[in-house]
């Protein structure tokens, strides 16, 4: 008899076995194999593969599992330093804090199911985060996202971007955890492929770190959470490829999430840690159980067997090929001593979450699944995690990347319209207007640790340790931002790379942190276009370049390719996670300007090549285009360094790095929480009016101090060897350039308050 497609159809329309029927070439393609790697396959394995097996090794040959585009270039970055305790291949990396205490984290997409179904998408892209983080052994403490959508006067962004941060509110908010920050971003690009990017960061002592591996012969596993359903089957081979016309057929792909079940998981996951009754744990993130079982076997070295038949379902009559394939929700799988049994079903018994023993570890090195006592396959996990073939993509520099570069935008003239109705209209702008009625759908303050909040350059959060309560020692801080230049990225991967990583920097910079680790996730298009590949190894180019120059490792990531449709990829989007620390506390400020009268310094010079690649002149002529400003390493650092110590000696009531939009944009930012001005007058300047307002170069920052602090300040920057071109005081009514051009406070804030909702409120 015929098979008829197995991919989103009911299994009840076939033979109670057909999942044991030997795989084809034909089964292979439709679980996203490629005939490479379906030949590979049968040349590996001495015996024919099942249906069964075909979709295992589908799933996690699949990119989103593998990473086998990418894995080549992943290699070069630096994973290594003092403070790194456990770097990329786990489920998040862990970087030493002190204290004994250590700060585990991750950032991860959750792309195509957002597209499918706005807020399921996002919110299990936030559920699966925090499990990532919580498997460590660590409490989540902080969330942060990074959004991208198309054109927001379309409805379908409109419809997106409400499902996308109804998704996120909804999940961090139940579940109990702050958002914190994040950042969006809107671009035609995105139109058909929004990005939905999840980061979580979490608490936890150097003695209960936990690793995902299964060993120890003779240990149970211990299956926990939420019982498995039919959603989320393929997932990950979803997320491993572009979308066409059929888009809508893919919902039975996307998971539903439960926030209050994950809360439940997580305390009963951390006491059972807490009490050391395990021996490992995962999650069942893509490819759920299939991804748990292989990835725990290949880090333990020995055999796992697994009674699948023992797996709890919630619909009747599921097969193992949907129980191997199912990414249904708040799983956890966990190896432990069979004698701790009784003490872990008491704890999640406790929390009310259901515990069933589902397999154990066994000799030898394979995977042996059973069903209802006959097995059903026997592979080795190192087949599907380590020996899928890397695919060697060519890669080839677009044509239109010199001519873009090489666009003379000095050649544009200054604008004949007054640049106070320029300023009021890039503030409006959705890629610079304020994101309040985007945060304030999240809670950011619960668990009352939070010291800045969204809108603030950067994330901070307090992080309590006993041992420096008992010697009467400050708090410490984590500094927490996503950045990602997407516009620079596409003009220059490489250096908008190095420009994200830098940007990153200077946020966590600016709060008095010290930079300590990165995670990223990478957003491209196709691999298997030239430039596509191009864009990516150049982006790869430039973030090794830039953690090099700054000392930072990456300590976990993503990759998310095949974010096209119908061939149109989206922007090049290397978001960069970046986590600083802070010794003492007490020490973070923030940008908002504070009292009428302070004194505001600007450091460092506005050149002409900050033009390059910036949002005045996409404003101004249209197009994005024009290379964006090289980078001096050793002046970011000079710069950064001379930051930290003047907030070190609490000389700065304020900080606020320029980026998007210049300094026009920067002096607005400071002021809109206190609905305060600033009066400045340019010291130093020889390039173009619009430059001092709108350039976008690098190693700047606008600070505010007290008169009280001004000498002292002054003689520190000038001790580093660095530039104070511009000098004024904070004011009431408007923001001043002197002799360029002004606005009123009210207009400022107006066009800087509304203009998000003014694009994407529905009509």
């Amino acid at each position: 008899m015929k098979k008829e497609s197995t991919l989103f159809s009911s299994p009840n329309s076939f033979h109670k076995e057909w999942w044991m029927q030997e795989g084809t070439l034909e089964h292979a393609l439709e679980y996203g194999l490629s005939e490479v790697e379906f030949a590979t396959i049968q040349e590996l394995l001495d015996k024919k593969v099942s249906v069964l097996e075909l979709a295992i090794f589908g799933a996690l040959f699949s990119e989103h599992c593998s990473y086998k585009s990418t894995k080549t270039y992943l290699k070069t970055l630096p994973t290594t330093g003092a403070r790194v305790l456990q770097g990329p291949g786990e489920n998040a990396g862990i970087l030493d804090i002190g204290d004994g205490q250590a700060v585990v984290f991750k950032i991860e997409s959750h792309n195509h199911p957002s597209y499918i179904e706005p807020f399921e998408g996002a919110q299990t892209g936030v559920g699966g985060i925090l499990r990532d983080i919580f498997t460590m052994g660590a409490r989540p403490v902080a969330l942060l996202n990074s959004l991208r959508f198309g054109s927001p006067e379309l409805p379908k962004t409109k419809e997106l971007v409400k499902g996308v941060v109804s998704g996120i509110g909804h999940y961090g908010n139940c579940v109990g955890i702050p958002t914190i920050g994040g950042e969006i971003y809107f671009h035609e690009s995105y139109n058909q492929n929004c990005l939905v990017n999840a980061f979580a960061l979490g608490i936890v002592d150097h003695d209960k770190i936990f690793l995902g591996s299964a060993s120890g012969v003779g240990n149970i596993l211990i299956y926990l959470g939420s019982r498995t359903g039919r959603d989320g089957i393929h997932g990950a081979t979803m997320a491993s490829a572009e979308f066409g016309d059929e888009t809508g057929s893919k919902r039975p792909t996307v998971q539903v999430g439960d926030p209050f079940q994950e809360k439940l998981l997580i305390e009963a996951c951390l006491e059972v840690m807490n009490e050391h009754l395990i021996v490992g744990i995962q999650d069942m993130g893509a490819a759920g159980l299939t991804s748990s079982i292989y990835e725990m076997a290949t880090r333990g070295g020995q055999g796992v067997r697994l009674n699948l038949d023992k797996v709890p379902v919630r619909a009747p009559n599921m097969t193992p090929f949907e129980l191997m394939l199912s990414e249904s929700q708040e799983r956890m799988l966990m190896v432990a001593p069979v004698d701790n049994l009784d003490k872990i079903l008491a704890i999640t018994s406790k929390w009310g979450v259901e515990a069933t023993v589902v397999g154990k570890v066994i000799d030898g090195e394979d995977v042996e699944l059973y069903w209802h006592d006959e097995i059903v396959s026997k592979l080795n996990p190192k087949l599907l995690t380590e020996a899928v073939p890397l695919p060697k993509w060519r890669v080839e520099e677009p044509a239109d990347f010199k001519r873009n570069r090489e666009y003379d935008f000095l050649a544009v003239a200054e604008p004949e319209d007054s640049f106070s109705e320029i300023w009021e209209r890039l503030l409006q702008t959705p890629n610079i207007a304020s994101k309040h009625s985007v945060f304030e759908q999240y809670d950011s303050s619960i668990m009352a640790n939070t010291v800045n909040y969204p809108g603030s350059n950067c994330g901070v959060i307090r992080v309590k340790s006993v041992k420096r309560k008992r010697l009467n020692q400050p708090d410490k801080g984590l500094a927490i931002t996503l950045d990602c230049n997407s516009k620079y990225c596409s003009i220059d991967p490489r250096l908008g790379t190095a420009w994200s990583v830098l940007e990153a920097m200077r946020n966590v910079v600016s709060v008095g942190a010290v930079p300590i680790g990165i995670s990223n996730c990478l957003n491209f298009g196709s691999p298997e276009k030239p430039s596509g590949m191009w864009s990516f190894a150049e982006a790869i180019k430039g973030m090794r370049e830039a953690l090099l120059a700054c000392e930072i490792p990456v300590i976990s990531g993503n990759v998310s390719l095949y974010n096209e449709t119908k061939g149109k990829s989206v922007l090049p989007t290397p978001v960069i996670a970046m986590v600083g620390l802070v010794e003492d506390v007490s020490l973070v400020i923030n940008s908002d300007l504070k009292d009428e009268g302070d004194i505001v310094l600007l450091i460092g010079e506005a050149t002409n090549q900050g033009l390059g690649g910036s949002e005045y002149l996409q404003h101004l002529t249209g197009h994005e285009k024009g290379a964006i400003p090289e980078l001096d390493y050793e002046q970011e650092i000079t710069t950064n360094n001379c930051i930290h110590e003047l907030i070190n000696r609490r000389l700065l009531k304020s900080c606020k790095d320029i980026s998007i939009g210049g300094l026009a944009v920067a002096m607005v930012k400071c002021g809109f929480r206190n609905r305060l001005g600033i009066s400045m007058s340019i010291k130093e300047h020889s390039g173009r009016k619009d430059a001092l307002l709108f350039a976008e170069n690098g190693a700047r920052f606008l600070v505010s101090l007290s008169s009280g602090n001004a000498e002292a300040a002054m003689s520190l920057i000038s001790e580093y060897g660095l530039k104070v071109t511009g000098v004024g005081k904070v004011v009431k009514n408007q923001f001043e350039v002197i002799g360029v051009t002004k606005i009123s406070t009210d207009s400022a804030f107006a066009a800087f308050g509304s203009g998000l909702e003014s694009h994407i409120a529905e009509k």
